[in-house]
């Protein structure tokens, strides 16, 4: 996938904060490393009235080496049109810039579509891509879509039909960032390509799952979006239950794209869909509160006094399927968090006969650490160095050796590599949408009829109690 590409990419909402702080820096990683190079052209739409020139240099100034040469003729593929969605003559004008630029860069009909703005847009924007003919005929023309995908089933299932009357389930790519974090995708590896954990990789051995992705930011300048969405929305049904579905899945026939998602959707529809008395045994949602000269959520900007939105969740999932079965799956995901980070611990069940029995043996524990360290590591028990035969729990680095020095990629670049190779693999599949949707949607109907209210965890600790007890009562405790 490191041959030199050809695209032109048009990029909706491209004087958006997503477009500075992720897609132009990927595109410049790129770039630089030749995947891209005379051959490809930008065009940047939007509202704003900005030229060329203006485009230009709010793209150098995205970068990390923003006065470089390379930086500069770079950002000389960049075009900017003034654009309204909404607008059919727009889109005639944007046509006869991109055939312009196809042919100026020998770019070959290849288009990248990335819709990085409100979904409301979607359809509209896939509609007139088709009925204006900026599709092309002699080269691809795909459509990358960020979250989120719907704000439940319905609106998810209405937003992919608008799309897929234009373009085909497999020119469709839905990003979820995570997927292109290193030690995610490490998931896999570390599974199918070692015995030691395939042949321990299910409910025998394994005693239960963990996964927790914190923050330790507020919601900040997204607390409009914020309000609307929760922490449920925001990250379970996204990240949350991909990284389960790649926990979960049985091994793929194959490592391809197809083999892949169909086991992923598989793994997905296992998961047991609440009903709402479940709910409130297995799931705890919470909202911060001023601590630690903080403020609480419902102190910060633009958020309703009485807002009822959680900025924390935790639960307990169980998977309805041959190899898990029996496994416990905890998450947990909140903002003004101790910490930042994302991490998986896999429990394993203790030795079934203990010989040494004066002794208290700790887990065999593997913790994937993907943020903000990307390392993995395996806690084993060993004898202390010395006289008699105590043994201490220690743990063992599997961290993944960067052999050549080379910087780890970006997820955006990494993902856009993919978008461009037409490789779907770390991309989400309508299906998968659905299922996770639908999993979601049993947990926030069960709570909007609820008339408990949330409860409160202070800025800076790792939740409310109510999480801890949701593991306590199955006498286990949170690994992190």
């Amino acid at each position: 996938m490191s041959t030199k590409q050809q695209a032109l990419f048009i990029i909706f909402g491209g004087t958006g904060d997503l477009a500075k702080r992720k897609l132009y820096p990927a595109l410049f990683a790129l770039y630089q490393k030749g995947i891209i190079n005379e051959h490809f052209a930008v065009i940047g739409t939007a509202r704003r009235p900005w030229t060329d020139q203006h485009f230009q240099a709010v793209v150098c100034e995205s970068l990390p080496e923003q006065d470089t040469t390379a930086a500069k003729k770079f950002a000389a593929h960049f075009y900017y049109q003034s654009h309204n969605v909404n607008d059919t003559e727009h889109y005639v004008t944007l046509k006869k810039l991109a055939q312009k630029l196809d042919k100026k860069y020998q770019i070959g009909g290849n288009r990248l579509f990335y819709l990085a703005m409100s979904p409301r847009f979607f359809g509209t924007i896939a509609q007139h891509l088709k009925s204006q003919e900026i599709v092309t005929a002699d080269g691809y023309n795909r459509v990358i879509i960020e979250k989120p995908f719907g704000h439940d089933y319905q609106s998810a299932a209405e937003l992919n039909q608008s799309i897929s009357k234009y373009f085909s389930e497999d020119d469709v790519f839905r990003i979820d960032h995570y997927l292109g974090k290193e030690m995610v995708q490490n998931i896999l590896a570390i599974r199918f390509g070692n015995n030691i954990f395939n042949s321990l990789w299910n409910n025998r051995y394994i005693d239960n799952l963990q996964i927790t992705l914190s923050e330790s930011l507020g919601v900040e300048e997204r607390a409009g979006y914020y309000e609307t969405a929760g922490a449920l929305r925001d990250m379970v049904q996204n990240h949350i239950l991909q990284i389960v579905s790649l926990l979960t899945m049985k091994m793929p026939t194959t490592y391809s794209e197809a083999d892949i998602r169909r086991e992923k959707i598989c793994a997905l529809k296992a998961l047991k869909v609440y009903q709402p008395q479940e709910v409130a045994e297995n799931f705890v949602r919470a909202q911060y509160q001023a601590a630690n000269g903080l403020k609480g959520y419902r102190q910060e900007d633009q958020i309703a006094s009485d807002s009822q939105t959680e900025t924390f969740v935790a639960g307990k999932l169980k998977v309805a399927s041959e190899n898990f079965a029996g496994v416990p799956i905890y998450i947990r995901t909140g903002k003004r968090l101790r910490q930042k980070a994302t991490r998986i611990d896999v429990i394993f069940k203790p030795v079934p006969g203990n010989i040494f029995a004066d002794q208290n043996l700790a887990d065999n524990i593997l913790t994937i650490k993907v943020e903000p360290e990307g390392k993995v590591s395996l806690q084993v028990n060993v004898k202390k160095i010395g006289q008699g035969y105590q043994l201490q729990e220690q743990q063992l680095d599997l961290s993944p050796e960067n052999r050549n020095g080379q910087q780890i990629a970006e997820a955006y670049e990494k993902l856009l590599l993919d978008a461009l190779a037409g490789d779907a693999t770390n991309f989400t599949h309508w299906e998968e949408v659905a299922y996770s949707w639908k999993f979601v949607d049993a947990i926030r109907q069960a709570w909007d009829n609820s008339q408990q209210p949330l409860v409160e965890y202070p800025c800076g600790s790792m939740g409310p109690k109510q999480a801890d007890e949701l593991l306590a009562i199955d006498h286990r405790h949170w690994i992190y």
